[in-house]
């Protein structure tokens, strides 16, 4: 298979285009690049959310073995996929490196799968996790999940939320992994950069939590999907970053200067109950999280 000169992707599309997404959906580019880097000598596991359903609905947009498993037990299949290609290649049936990876959604990885994704990263399972972080439960009515951040509109918060989102990098960091790392989907050379690296640094688990926009949930224009991540990454909402073995959190992109966090909130219906008081507490906690990565 002939590589892109200049490029690290795969020249085959993997993913084909005309999928059942919503409008404005961003999960296209994440299978786009996710199997132009990794190629077609992959399997997938897809969990119970938005960026499965489609890909296991007849026909398929992805051209590679796809498993459609539950909220809960992606982690727990893949790990079994991985078994048994160890014992193929440990009695000779096989030698040809597959990359395993997982895409799931933040209520099936912070929340109802989280067992199975902590229990694999403890045994260093052989495989790339990837969180594709819409911020709520999108697929079965936009409801609160433990990564919809603090104000947020879902319909069981129609108030707001109230607690904090989970930091889930932080946490998979705190596992040791291999390689943890952020992404958006508006930053895709970052993207492409950090899926390469989780592929080639050898065996072992990496995590990659990439965040990415939803106008249905979000309450915006579904033309704006791509600004609305740039907005997200340049306000420092959410920030590109990654850990290896556990060690020293490198930001990869440093927005300068930061533009405030109101830039962001405003063009997402989900924000528009927030009053002023509200809004300068968000930024005063993002500008601490933020001089403390050096930003």
């Amino acid at each position: 298979m002939k590589i892109v000169e200049d490029t690290i992707l795969y020249q085959e599309e993997i993913a084909k285009p005309g999928h059942l997404l919503c409008p404005g959906c961003p999960g296209g580019i994440v299978w786009r690049i996710v199997s132009k880097v990794l190629g077609k000598s992959s399997i997938c596991v897809h969990s119970a959310s938005c960026f499965g359903l489609p890909v296991m609905m007849y026909p398929s947009c992805l051209t590679i073995p796809t498993l459609y498993v539950s909220f809960a037990s992606a982690s727990a299949a893949i790990s079994g996929v991985s078994s048994a290609l160890k014992s193929l290649n440990n009695s000779g049936l096989m030698d040809e490196k597959v990359n395993l990876f997982v895409l799931a959604g933040d209520g099936g990885t912070a929340d109802i799968g989280f067992a199975s994704l902590s229990g694999a990263a403890e045994r260093n399972e052989d495989f790339i996790y990837i969180c594709v972080d819409n911020e709520a439960y999108m697929n079965t009515g936009i409801q609160r999940s433990s990564q919809t951040p603090t104000g947020t509109w879902t319909t069981s918060t129609p108030l707001g939320k109230v607690e904090s989102k989970k930091d889930m990098p932080a946490i998979m960091a705190a596992h040791k992994i291999p390689y943890m790392a952020t992404a958006s989907v508006s930053y895709p050379q970052d993207m492409i950069d950090k899926i390469t690296k989780a592929r080639d640094l050898g065996k072992g688990f990496k995590y990659i939590h990439i965040h990415s926009p939803c106008p249905t949930g979000w309450r915006f224009p579904e033309n704006i999907s791509i600004e609305v991540g740039r907005l997200a990454v340049e306000t420092g909402m959410f920030r590109l970053l990654e850990v290896e073995n556990g060690g020293e959190t490198v930001v990869t992109y440093k927005p300068k200067p930061r533009r405030p966090v109101e830039d962001y909130l405003a063009v997402q219906g989900r924000f528009g109950q927030l009053q002023d008081d509200e809004i300068a507490a968000i930024q005063e906690n993002i500008n601490t999280i933020c001089s403390k990565l050096g930003f």
